[in-house]
């Protein structure tokens, strides 16, 4: 998957020019923590509640709150935005993004065409949907892991066509490696999990866990 399709285009931003304080008025009102600077359509800069937080005066200066809300409404946010901005493409993959917030210690990417155009914003919880929705969790059906001691070749192949002969449509299948161990876990098309289940004793492979998901709502 890529980042496009999980990102958010319906983008909260700010000029350089803007107040701090409306700044943080801004990400009250919409519930969010960070703001993409944009100048003429171009990416400049990131504000977050971080940010502000280590430029700002704290509650432990002399300056009563008058005086601070006088400093922020005179600051704009171009003084101490982050300049230095990391940033992704809309068609880079997930996987790519989370290596990157992975690496940079960060929760959150802009993400930009040419010229620095701003097109959208991919977030750690954007990451988070995009996992859950790979693994299948929500999707209504029969939800079994088979545990594999050893690795040999075919044996995704054998599991497949188990369901293929019960006429069982697979949703979702993903492989986990482990020392000593893989993990396929595999999301049907069934209600049936004592049937599932049965199926693939039979056939020597060992049950780890095996549930029915709900329809969600």
């Amino acid at each position: 998957m890529d980042v496009k399709s999980y990102m958010s285009n319906n983008l909260v931003t700010i000029d350089p020019k803007t107040k701090i304080l409306d700044a943080l008025d801004l990400m009250k009102e919409h519930h969010i923590h960070r703001l993409p600077v944009v100048k003429e359509g171009k990416l400049v800069g990131l504000i977050t509640e971080g940010v502000i937080g280590r430029n700002t005066p704290s509650t432990m200066t002399s300056l009563d709150m008058h005086e601070v809300n006088y400093l922020l409404n005179k600051t704009n946010v171009e003084d101490i935005m982050e300049k230095k901005v990391i940033t992704i493409h809309q068609d880079a993959l997930l996987e790519e993004a989370a290596v990157m917030m992975r690496q940079h210690n960060i929760g959150v990417l802009p993400v930009v065409e040419e010229s620095s155009k701003l097109v959208g914003i991919i977030t750690d919880k954007d990451m988070f949907d995009a996992f859950i929705d790979v693994l299948g969790f929500y999707t209504p059906g029969v939800r079994v892991v088979v545990n594999v001691p050893e690795d040999r070749r075919g044996v995704l192949e054998e599991v497949t066509d188990l369901f293929l002969e019960s006429e069982i449509s697979i949703q979702q299948i993903a492989v986990y490696r482990k020392t000593g161990l893989i993990q396929v876990v595999i999301q049907l098309d069934s209600k049936d999990v004592e049937g599932v289940q049965s199926s693939l004793e039979e056939k020597g492979f060992e049950v780890g866990s095996i549930m029915y998901k709900e329809p969600q709502g």
